[in-house]
């Protein structure tokens, strides 16, 4: 394996990390995306999790 093919896999690797991390984080809008609303409701702390 080249360095650049491993450098690719270690950025893949921390784009899906950072991408997992969003969906999980409600104070990001994908992870209401993620959960089919269009974006984070204007109530979103008072929200049962």
């Amino acid at each position: 394996m080249k360095i650049d093919d491993k450098n690719k896999d270690t950025q893949q690797d921390q784009a899906d990390t950072d991408n997992r991390a969003n969906q999980l984080n409600p104070n990001n809008d994908v992870y209401w995306q993620a959960r089919e609303d269009d974006d984070r409701p204007d109530d979103w702390q008072d929200t049962d999790k």
